[in-house]
């Protein structure tokens, strides 16, 4: 009996770690978004303090 128990501790374990493998990947996903978003707003900051180039580069597509 003592086996049944010992296969189920280590599925559980295994399920647990697993479960904390998949949060943290979705963890960093998340993570990754949040700074790709930052950069990206900062630089539509540092492109806003050039509104010329922005009308040139509309005017060329």
């Amino acid at each position: 009996m003592s086996r049944i128990f010992d296969d189920a501790l280590l599925q559980t374990q295994s399920d647990a770690k697993t479960r904390r493998k998949l949060q943290d990947q979705r963890r960093m996903a998340y993570r990754r978004a949040i700074e790709h978003y930052a950069e990206q707003c900062q630089l539509q900051r540092e492109l806003a303090d050039f509104p010329d180039l922005q009308t040139n580069q509309r005017h060329a597509a």
